[in-house]
Formats: structure tokens, C-alpha cells, sequence
């Protein structure tokens, strides 16, 4: 048995300002989290509340089903493994752990998962510490790792999601169309020509420019339409009056 989305909570103990909860919300949905439970907060309305709304951002159906509880002890009911999030060490207590590896471990268990966050000037009682199987201390820089309750939601939200399996990245772009030996060998043709026709390249002592820029245009990987953007310049150099037709003499060649 593994865990899963579903076996997830997400508890949020006093919460004091109705930002932090919608920007929490929208921090679980991204990653495809659902419940939340509030304890206690500051705003008994605080899911309906305009700013809570606005920084949920499009996750107004994660607090449509959030709840509202008095205790910690209500909040972790069904719950069978929970991770407090603390920062002051305690003289006793549950072990502390990153959230990588306890994840990794957690991921492969039957647990109802708990994942709970202090309010953000108290942080969390060592009473509400002591409840909880785990402690998570996200690693920060030594000397300052203050962060912000919501951003320790999406950095715990991002774990766990990793850990469960995570999401595949999905390009925005198509991938693109890799030019063939005979576009290349096309295009190599038509550069020829328009450098001649310029007078860049002599074709009476061609040196190795050409094969030059063959083995550059492999190292390229040149797709389809950048090829075509190359022969457009060829075509426009073509246009211009050559050397032999009343223009600039030719230019000493550089490729060697």
C-alpha cells in the first residue's frame, strides 16, 4: 500500500491573516492537493473573506471545502502520521527531519498523511509539536529562514507531490523539425552560390570554407525553418549587385 493525493491534509492552526489562507489554497491545488483545515483561525469568516478569495486565485473550491475546527485534536482526526512545522528547538519531542527523505519514506506507506503549519507569529505550541509524529525543518540559509506561511505550504506541497510521483513537465512549444542531409546539403549549395556571387568566396580557390560550415551547420542541428531564414539570406544576397557588376571590389576572403 502507498499513500496518495486523497490520504493528504493540510492543517493550518490560528491563522491570523486571510491572504496566507487563500495563497495556502492555491499553493495545495497546484499541486493537486484538496483538503484543508483550519484551527481556530483569527476570522471565523476568514474562507468567504475578499483577500482570502483573491489569493486563492482560481482555488476557491479548495476553500468551499475547507473546514473550521476548535482543535488540533479534531483537525487530525483520521489523520494516522502527522508532520509538524517548526523551527525553535524542542527540548523533547518528535524526531526532526528534511522533507525529502521522510517524504520518500512516507510515500511508500498506507499513512493519512497530516502536514501541519503554526500561525504565522507564533508558530506552533510545543503541545501542538508534541501531537505530531514528525517534526519538518525545511533547509534554508543558517542565518535567516524565515518563510512566509504560504511559501512553506508550496515548498511542502511540491515535496510530497514529488515524492507520490509528481507531474510530468508539458512543453509549450511543439518540438521542432530537424532539417535533413539534403536540406542541409541544399542550403549549403545556395550559401555557395550567394557567396560567390558577392565575392566572399572565390571559386577558384574555394580554400575549406564550405565544408566548414557544413560540419558548423551539423554541430547546429539546423531545423527546417532555419534553414529556410538562411536561404532567405541567400536569396537577398543574390539581389545585391556583384562585384563583376559595377560594385565594391571583392572582399579578402576569411575563412582560412
Amino acid at each position: 500500500m502507498s499513500a496518495s493525493v486523497e490520504s493528504t491534509r493540510f492543517v493550518l492552526i490560528q491563522t491570523s491573516h486571510p491572504g496566507n489562507v487563500g495563497a495556502a489554497a492555491r499553493a495545495m491545488k497546484v499541486m493537486g492537493f484538496t483538503e484543508l483545515v483550519l484551527v481556530r483561525p483569527r476570522f471565523p469568516d476568514v474562507l468567504s473573506q475578499e483577500d482570502t478569495i483573491a489569493m486563492a486565485s482560481g482555488a476557491a473550491d479548495i476553500l468551499a471545502r475547507a473546514r473550521i475546527v476548535e482543535t488540533l485534536e479534531e483537525a487530525l482526526d483520521g489523520v494516522t502520521y502527522a508532520c509538524a512545522t517548526a523551527m525553535t528547538p524542542r527540548d523533547f519531542g518528535p524526531p526532526t527531519s528534511a522533507p525529502r527523505p521522510l517524504f520518500a519514506e512516507l510515500a511508500t506507506s498506507g499513512h493519512k498523511l497530516g502536514l501541519v503549519f503554526g500561525s504565522e507569529r507564533y508558530g506552533m505550541s510545543n503541545e501542538d509539536v508534541y501531537r505530531c509524529h514528525a517534526v519538518l525543518s525545511i533547509p534554508t540559509h543558517p542565518e535567516y529562514g524565515s518563510l512566509n506561511l504560504s511559501q512553506a505550504v508550496q515548498l511542502l506541497a511540491y515535496e510530497w507531490r514529488q515524492a507520490l510521483g509528481g507531474f510530468e513537465v508539458a512543453s509549450r512549444t511543439a518540438d521542432p523539425q530537424l532539417a535533413d542531409g539534403r536540406a542541409v546539403q541544399g542550403l549549403l549549395a545556395h550559401l555557395q552560390e550567394a557567396l560567390e556571387h558577392i565575392g566572399y568566396l572565390d571559386p577558384a580557390a574555394p580554400k575549406k570554407l564550405m565544408p566548414r560550415l557544413n560540419q558548423l551547420f551539423n554541430r547546429a542541428q539546423l531545423t527546417q525553418e532555419e534553414v529556410h531564414i538562411l536561404r532567405g539570406m541567400a536569396r537577398s544576397m543574390l539581389r545585391l549587385q556583384g562585384p563583376g557588376e559595377g560594385g565594391a571590389s571583392r572582399p579578402e576572403a576569411r575563412e582560412d
